[in-house]
């Protein structure tokens, strides 16, 4: 009333709580910051004593002298072959999969069995696969195949199809549930537009849904690409050899080179293990298994690129029919 200004106190619980709230982001954002700052202490570890070891030779040649010197060509190109074969089959089938839980299957009885399996099956060690590969994939199919196709032992022995099936196995849960999530962003309102204009079901899921959901698909892509290029466990007794100088290939029509999915292959995860626990002086081969081991991550990395590549053009692409 008299133009006298009222005291103020500052409220103690507010400061309190400030300070409370700041501590713990700073917490949270170290707990952030400790698997960035490991990540980057193995990366710079194995650039440091890996990169002296990379030059032509290495990428071009097949190993010698039991392994310690040459170069690991045949493991490169094994690994690309296994993860292109691995692609090629779990990608239709996860996608096909997930395109029926999300479209067909709605929410009874089936539709919580198969999310139970996908589930179950992403929470299987690797080396379970490896031994699920041997008994189904060569044991119970191969065998049967060359008893009724009469090929001698041309499927019921450890090779590279077998191999690739196996992470296709491993990784299927990955590309499921990434679809999944990709399909169910698409809004239901373009579903009930496309059906309303007198499209069928499965025009409206292969012309409105899917190329909205191809980025997700495409994440899912990358995210198998990375797990099953660096596999061991499934691949020790599916196909995997530990020494095999000559490349997995085969002339088609006496002249054409394609990938032999019947042969056994080497591959760089398997390498390394065989460089670091097989050797009889580790110590010697160690700069091969630094060497291996930046390869084996370049390599990953170029594969995660080339998707992410093709998910980007598609975004692109889909947004420039959006505005048409």
């Amino acid at each position: 009333m008299n133009g006298t200004v009222p005291l103020t106190f500052p409220d103690l619980r507010t400061q309190h709580s400030n300070w409370g709230e700041k501590i713990a982001v700073f917490v949270l954002r170290l707990f952030a910051l400790i698997p960035l700052l490991a990540l980057s202490f193995i990366l710079f570890k194995i650039f440091s004593l890996g990169a002296g070891r990379l030059n032509w030779e290495f990428l071009t040649q097949a190993p010698v002298e039991g392994m310690t010197q040459g170069g690991i060509f045949p493991c490169i190109f094994g690994t690309l072959s296994i993860t292109l074969l691995m692609i090629f089959m779990a990608l239709p089938l996860g996608v096909g999969a997930a395109i029926y839980l999300v479209e067909y299957a709605g929410q009874g009885l089936l539709f919580r069995m198969i999310r139970a399996a996908v589930n179950n099956l992403a929470g299987v060690p690797s080396i379970v696969f490896g031994l699920f590969g041997v008994g189904f994939f060569i044991l119970f199919v191969g065998r049967n195949l060359d008893q009724v196709l009469k090929t001698g032992l041309l499927f019921g022995q450890p090779c590279m199809l077998w191999a690739s099936a196996t992470l296709a196995v491993l990784v299927l849960p990955v590309i499921i549930v990434s679809t999944e999530e990709a399909l169910n962003a698409v809004p239901q309102s373009q579903r009930a537009a496309s059906l309303a204009l007198g499209a069928t079901k499965w025009q409206t899921i292969r012309n409105v849904v899917l190329p909205q959901a191809r980025g997700g698909i495409l994440t899912g892509a990358i995210l198998s690409i990375s797990r099953g290029a660096g596999e061991t466990a499934p691949i020790l007794f599916t196909g995997a050899a530990y020494f095999l100088p000559r490349l997995p290939v085969v002339k088609l029509f006496g002249a054409i080179p394609v990938i032999n999915p019947f042969d056994q292959f080497m591959e760089l995860s398997y390498h390394i293990f065989i460089m670091a626990t097989q050797s009889t002086d580790a110590q010697k081969t160690l700069p091969i298994q630094y060497g291996t081991t930046l390869v084996l991550i370049l390599l990953t990395f170029l594969l995660n690129l080339t998707a992410v590549t093709l998910r980007i053009h598609f975004r692109k692409k889909l947004g420039q029919v959006s505005l048409q």
